[in-house]
């Protein structure tokens, strides 16, 4: 069998990459990890994640790879803001009916500003694109977070 040669050079090129390209992530894995610690400090009020938190402690390596690639490489790129970031996080959330990390992100979004009519809206939204069953259920786990940090700010503590 034969292949194309821009096939076959593809294929080299990706592979010089990888073969290459090794020892350059792993001497960027640290700074990806801070990152990654740096977005979660500047969405939670100085503050590391308890679900990554816990999630470290159970699983080691689901949480570094959260913290390397989802926070430090995705979720720090320029293009968007966080106001805008946790907006589409909490509507793909609410979609895919991921209530636990739609209440981390909708908080997130309470700490950078996003009123809570914002987050309200989104879940209205989401009746639209995923139906009124995700859209219920994203809207009672909202109620919960809104109860939630009403009563730590009643309680004297931080949201």
């Amino acid at each position: 069998m034969t292949y194309p040669s821009n096939l076959l050079l593809g294929a080299a090129a990706t592979i010089g990459l990888a073969i290459g390209g090794t020892a350059a992530l792993a001497q960027t894995t640290e700074q990806r990890h801070e990152r990654g610690d740096a977005v979660v400090r500047s969405l939670n009020g100085g503050a590391r994640q308890p679900v990554l938190e816990q999630m470290r402690k159970d699983f080691p390596f689901l949480a570094e790879a959260t913290e390397a690639y989802a926070l430090g490489d995705v979720w720090a790129r320029p293009d968007l803001d966080a106001r805008t970031r946790q907006l589409a996080a909490v509507a793909a959330f609410a979609a895919l009916g991921e209530l636990p990390l739609l209440k981390v992100h909708a908080g997130y979004a309470l700490n950078i500003g996003v009123r809570e009519e914002e987050l309200k809206e989104i879940i209205y939204l989401t009746t639209v694109t995923a139906g009124f069953p995700k859209a219920i259920a994203a809207s009672q786990a909202l109620s919960e977070l809104f109860a939630e940090r009403r009563s730590a700010r009643a309680g004297g503590r931080a949201p």
